[in-house]
């Protein structure tokens, strides 16, 4: 960068620019969208050969899929002759892709497969070396990630120590796979990163969603009161990577003793299951219907965020589109009831109607409009700093309403971002 990036994301402080500056945001779709691993879809999403899911890497248009051995795929969603988008479907099944300007048509592997009235291209066109680019796509629980980057590290090496709150993240299926139930996207006129601080942020939470307290049972209300518990704290995991326990107890689904009653509000749902499933499949089920008790930032682009995935997707400098996942257990027909419930929940903080995405919408675009005032004035990002310790695995650890999750976003930032 042109920039010293050391001034632009100092330990405790980054420069208010980087909200607002277009230059710096072109770089970070270049250096950080395109040469690290980027969320793409769930295995869900992608349940056989054929199956396909259309989305971005940074700006640019992609399909994932599974090719007829059933491999996962990665496409960029640009056809070799003349660049039109060859797929305009969010999802789908297919046997290949036909490109709707000219119609030259590729397999689910990304190889072209034929061109109509080929008489016009003898000994100009080799048709071994027009497949549609590929890029690299490795998994990892379930979860799906694709870079342009030939280079990069192994997925599960970039995950690093993550991979242990994902591996329990996936524990709320109550001993059934993840499956995706829903989705609904939103955009807000704000800097990517504004969301990406957002996820493990928690002192924010007993202020903006005030509302959504008020309108829940007091058993819930009680659980999410985590602001004075000296229990609830937030982990620098690496790579940009940070997991914030709201309600440590709930940080490992199977540590269970049977003694924590469930929620009486639940008890019409535990009399439903309990006519197909035995008591501790019940539990397991019921036990984890709000998820984990933790949120788990993976830089730069997705959440896991108690019991769904946000994903963000830089548009501009002032825009970005968010994505809301549902998920819930994918078993046998008796789960359905669990899942209708999960979708309620999901639907009363996350929906487009509920209390959790307008309000932290609105305080996005409130950080985007105060940013254009004095774009020198530093964004703070220094609560905890102070009492900020090492956990017994060597990450950096503070209080849940401490910045410790941003401060581990920007320390990435600034090394992606960085010339070399």
């Amino acid at each position: 960068m042109t920039d010293n990036t050391a001034e632009l994301a100092a330990g405790d402080r980054v420069a208010g620019r980087l909200y607002t500056d277009p230059d710096i945001f072109d770089q970070e779709l270049t250096r950080i969208f395109e040469r690290t691993w980027v969320w793409v879809a769930h295995d869900s999403e992608l349940p056989g050969p054929g199956t396909f899911k259309s989305t971005h890497v940074g700006k640019q248009p992609v399909i994932v899929t599974r090719d007829r051995k059933g491999e996962l795929r990665t496409l960029l969603n640009r056809c070799r002759h003349r660049g039109a988008s060859i797929c305009e479907k969010p999802s789908g099944k297919a046997n290949g892709f036909t490109c709707p300007y000219h119609a030259w048509s590729y397999g689910l592997n990304g190889q072209l497969r034929g061109i109509p009235y080929p008489d016009g291209y003898e000994g100009v066109l080799d048709k071994s070396e027009l497949s549609l680019k590929k890029l690299r796509t490795e998994s990892y629980g379930g979860l799906v990630f694709a870079t342009f980057n030939e280079d990069a590290e192994p997925l599960e090496e970039f995950l690093g120590d993550a991979r242990l709150w994902i591996d329990r993240f996936m524990k709320q299926g109550g001993g059934y796979p993840i499956k995706v139930l829903g989705k609904h996207q939103f955009k807000f006129r704000g800097n990517w990163k504004i969301q990406l601080e957002n996820t493990t942020d928690g002192y924010h939470f007993p202020i903006v969603h005030r509302s959504w307290m008020a309108s829940v049972d007091a058993e819930t209300a009680d659980m999410m009161s985590f602001m004075t518990d000296p229990a609830a704290i937030t982990h620098d995991l690496g790579n940009g990577h940070s997991v914030m326990q709201m309600v440590p107890e709930h940080s490992d689904l199977d540590a269970d003793d049977g003694t924590e009653p469930l929620q009486g509000r639940f008890d019409d749902l535990v009399a439903e299951l309990s006519k197909t499933l035995d008591d501790a499949q019940v539990r397991k089920l019921v036990r984890a219907m709000h998820g984990t008790g933790f949120n788990l930032n993976l830089f730069p682009n997705v959440s896991m965020s108690s019991a769904f995935f946000r994903v963000l997707r830089p548009v501009s400098v002032d825009e970005t589109w968010i994505e809301h996942v549902a998920i819930g257990p994918d078993g046998p027909p008796e789960v359905d009831a669990v899942n209708r419930e999960r979708l309620r929940i999901h639907e009363h903080f996350q929906g487009p109607f509920g209390f959790g995405t307008p309000d932290d919408a609105e305080g996005w675009d409130r950080v985007q409009r105060g940013a254009q005032g004095a774009p020198e004035m530093p964004i703070l990002v220094n609560r905890g700093i102070g009492r900020e310790t090492r956990s017994p695995e060597g990450w950096p650890t503070a209080h849940v309403t401490d910045e410790t999750g941003m401060r581990a976003a920007y320390r990435k930032w600034k090394e992606m971002m960085g010339d070399d």
